[in-house]
């Protein structure tokens, strides 16, 4: 790596951070690992530590025959720093990985410090500029201001979104195909929907039940996003049915152009939804940004015919974020196509949840280190959850919205099968594929 500097420079040291720079230390990297909460606080953060949990001290779970489960296997396989801290510091949670905070945070921050090769640093990172290369960027959802400015003008335009705004995502499996069709408005010979049809009197029941139902409350440093217009690409739909009964029916749900095969006729209102991936195993409730509390949501959508039974691999949210437009602005191995020493890790480039972070952090490490060494570039199988989940997050699309892991991501099992089977068999080809993909690579 001619002209490079050796040490590598890590921002952000949330899980991510972290772990990446732990990884890069136990491979006889030199890190310095940048930390601005001892200087700057977050209005989300209480204390200047190391991998500070926020918003929960879960880390889902660990039932082996899930999606997260999965992934934290494979985590385990690659000597994931985050993941055994984890559960060292483990709290009684059922199946879940439930967390004390305190001793999680403490742990990691311990570690670091002990580190002979990590450098511990408080400064603020304001530009890219003060960053020597290489360079992980994992500053998560609340990067400093003047460094979020600096990375907008780095991408370009299309760079940053500053709302989460996530429709629910559903298994394709659990859709009743007897009541819902196939078609797209007005017959355009592209049947890229899925219709759900909805009489008046199911119409106005779902928009009473949507208006009565408990919403999450936004978190303090969100609260001024409350008096700020939602743009209407994401505006909630409890939002939209404030201005009127009818307004859903002449927006996201309007049946115009969708003629039930059955009948003949267009319906009152229809419930749209969209393709997820290429593979066709989940589909998005198109317009359906909610902040309805997550219990509402399942009860409620399952009233919509073909949804009664319906299974959400993702609920739907709005809540403030900063992402990265990963699929249109980074490459396959996180990196930046204008400066290819600097690769983004984390919350950042679209991954949600606290472990699915922790996970991108180790891949980047990975990548770095193999970089670094003039190695080929060795990534995660397809089949695996690691490889799942990185698909996800760089396969090119237009719609972009962050993700954590779920059955949905996985390569498709086209057999019919009964639903607890198939989740077996894409386990079994995980542990398969990554197993295989260690083994050649001399782990």
């Amino acid at each position: 790596m001619q002209g490079v500097a050796k040490t590598i420079h890590i921002v952000g040291g949330g899980l991510a951070g972290s772990e990446c720079a732990l990884q890069l230390a136990d491979r006889g990297h030199n890190v310095v690992l940048y930390e601005m909460r001892s200087a700057t606080m977050t209005p989300a953060h209480k204390t200047g530590l190391c991998a500070e949990l926020v918003c929960s001290n879960s880390f889902g779970t660990l039932n082996p025959v899930s999606a997260p489960g999965q992934l934290k296997w494979e985590a385990e396989q690659l000597g994931s720093h985050i993941l055994k801290a984890a559960k060292d510091a483990a709290v009684p949670a059922g199946q879940a990985l439930g967390i004390d905070r305190a001793l999680f945070a403490q742990a990691i921050t311990d570690k670091i410090k002990a580190h002979p090769r990590i450098t511990l640093d408080n400064k603020v990172i304001r530009s890219l500029n003060d960053v020597p290369r290489p360079a992980v960027i994992a500053t998560g959802p609340l990067t400093h201001p003047e460094l979020a400015a600096d990375l907008q003008a780095h991408f370009g335009s299309r760079f940053l979104y500053f709302f989460d705004a996530i429709a629910p995502i559903i298994d394709a499996d659990t859709i009743d195909y007897e009541k819902v069709w196939r078609a797209d408005r007005y017959d355009k010979g592209t049947p890229d929907y899925l219709n759900c049809p909805l009489s008046r009197d199911a119409y106005f029941k779902l928009m009473e039940e949507i208006k009565g139902a408990r919403k999450i409350e936004s978190k303090d440093f969100e609260k001024e996003l409350e008096d700020t217009p939602y743009f209407e690409g994401c505006m909630p739909i409890e939002a939209m049915v404030e201005r009127g009964d009818l307004t859903l029916a002449f927006g996201p749900m309007k049946p115009k152009g969708l003629k039930d095969p059955r009948t003949g006729r267009e319906p009152f209102a229809v419930v749209q939804l969209r393709q997820e991936n290429k593979e066709a195993t989940s589909y998005n409730m198109v317009g359906f940004q909610t902040k309805m509390a997550y219990g509402e949501q399942t009860r409620i959508f399952r009233m919509i015919p073909g949804l009664e039974n319906a299974e959400f691999l993702k609920l739907g949210s709005i809540h403030r974020n900063l992402y990265i437009h990963t699929p249109n602005c980074l490459r396959k191995d996180l990196s930046s196509p204008k400066d290819p020493w600097l690769f983004f890790a984390g919350q950042i480039t679209g991954v949600e949840g606290y472990f699915d972070s922790t996970v991108i952090g180790l891949l980047v490490a990975r990548t770095l280190d193999q970089k670094l060494r003039d190695l080929p570039l060795s990534m995660p199988p397809r089949a695996s959850a690691m490889g799942s989940l990185l698909e996800a997050i760089t396969e090119p699309k237009e719609r972009f919205q962050p993700t954590n892991i779920n059955f949905g991501l996985f390569p498709n099992i086209f057999e019919r099968m009964p639903k607890d089977k198939k989740k077996e068999r894409q386990i079994a080809a995980a542990r398969e594929a990554f197993s295989a993909w260690l083994s050649g690579e001399g782990q």
